[in-house]
Formats: structure tokens, C-alpha cells, sequence
């Protein structure tokens, strides 16, 4: 059994993957953080108390974070203290805690992905095939939605499309953000050229298809070797 750790615990998405994963039989959850400071803590979740010290990652196999880039540098000191395998979907990092999450994974094995969809994912692999067979004749542009409450814009994974898109075709992909009521994520690739037009979109429906991918990372990297890797691994 995978003893896991979720930070966030309280939020929208750390209290869905703590539901989630007290149904799997693979997990046990023996950690709940908050932040410090908030009245959260003490909170009875499940036979958990919220508890905002980190050193509680020694009861664990595997931390999940989704939590805020603010909170991260501290999350990546611990798991490499004590030695604790990461599963990291905070997006909105800086270059520099990039770098501290390649320098931890030296340490201990890292999940680290803008997206943990499955679906996503597969996006990720089939849209520079698209490109290459397209060709320079035909423009590329990304349009992203989130709610209104996500700080980060772009989004973690329309970056990686633009991203993996740009490897091919050697140029900017302009990207569009909209922050608008409660859409959990909707990323369309627009491939237009003279005469027709190709758009490709994904859609979330739901957290739970964040917090399935999380939990599938969480299964895969238990007792990994220290490394950096995506859910690109994951899925292979």
C-alpha cells in the first residue's frame, strides 16, 4: 500500500484527490496539509487531522501537490530531506523553481507535468506529427479557458503545446487566454491555411479527470529511481 501525502488538502482539487484516494486500495492517505496560519488546521478530514507541518512527509511514500508556485520551493526542500517521491501539477512556476525541481529530482523521482490528463497528454505526442505533415503553409494559434480565479495565463499546458508545436515548426505560437465562471480547462489548436481550417480541443469536465491522472503518476513513480519525469513516462 502507497502511503500518500496531499498538500492543499482543504482545496478544491487536494480535497478530491483525498476522496479519491481513500476509494483506492493501493493508497492509504497519511498526510493532510494546509498552509500555516489558516484555520484550517486541526480540521478533522476523514480520520486525518490538517496538520501544516511538513515534517509529517516521514510518514509518507508519495507527496501530490496542486497547490500554488508560492508554496512549492518549500515542498520541494522537504520531499528532498526526507527522501519522498514528488508528484508536482503547480503550474505558473518561475524559471528558477523549474530548476529547483530538475536540481530535487537528482534526489528523489519526480512526476512534474502541466497536465496531468491523460487525454492531454496524448495531445502532447500527436500535435508536432500534425505539424510536421501540415507544413509551414498552414498557421498555428492556441486558444485557452480557465476560471476566473486560475492567476496563471497562459496555462501550464497550453505553454507545453506551444511548446511542443514550436520544436517542429521553429516559430512563435500565439496564444489566447480567457478567464471566465467555473470552465475547468478547455484548450483548442487552431491549423488554418488558405483553403480549410483543422481545430483540435480538448475539454475537461471535471477535477476528477486531473485527480486520476495524479493518482495514476503517484501508482507509477512509487519507489522510482530519483529522476524527472512526465506523464509521458507515465502513460508508456
Amino acid at each position: 500500500m502507497i502511503k500518500l501525502g496531499i498538500t492543499g488538502a482543504c482545496g478544491k482539487m487536494g480535497r478530491r484527490i483525498f476522496e479519491l484516494a481513500g476509494l483506492d486500495r493501493d493508497f492509504e492517505v497519511a498526510l493532510a496539509l494546509e498552509k500555516k496560519g489558516t484555520p484550517l488546521i486541526g480540521r478533522e478530514l476523514g480520520k486525518l487531522k490538517v496538520s501544516s507541518n511538513l515534517d509529517g512527509l516521514f510518514l509518507v511514500d508519495v507527496l501530490v501537490d496542486f497547490t500554488l508556485p508560492e508554496a512549492v520551493d518549500e515542498h520541494l526542500d522537504y520531499v528532498a530531506k526526507y527522501r519522498k517521491a514528488l508528484v508536482l501539477g503547480t503550474t505558473g512556476l518561475s524559471d528558477a523553481q523549474k530548476n529547483k525541481v530538475e536540481e530535487v529530482s537528482r534526489i528523489v523521482p519526480v512526476v512534474f507535468t502541466p497536465n496531468m490528463s491523460v487525454g492531454v497528454n496524448v495531445l502532447f505526442s500527436i500535435l508536432p506529427e500534425i505539424a510536421k505533415k501540415l507544413g509551414a503553409d498552414y498557421s498555428v494559434e492556441i486558444v485557452e479557458a480557465h476560471h476566473k480565479a486560475k492567476k496563471d495565463a497562459p496555462s501550464g499546458t497550453a505553454k507545453k503545446i506551444a511548446e511542443v508545436i514550436t520544436q517542429v515548426t521553429k516559430k512563435n505560437i500565439p496564444t489566447h487566454s480567457i478567464r471566465l465562471g467555473d470552465i475547468f480547462g478547455d484548450h483548442t489548436v487552431v491549423f488554418c491555411g488558405n483553403s480549410e481550417r483543422i481545430e483540435i480541443k480538448h475539454q475537461a469536465h471535471s477535477r476528477d479527470l486531473f485527480v486520476v491522472g495524479a493518482l495514476k503518476a503517484a501508482k507509477w513513480v512509487f519507489q522510482k529511481p530519483a529522476g524527472l519525469y512526465s506523464m509521458q513516462d507515465v502513460l508508456r
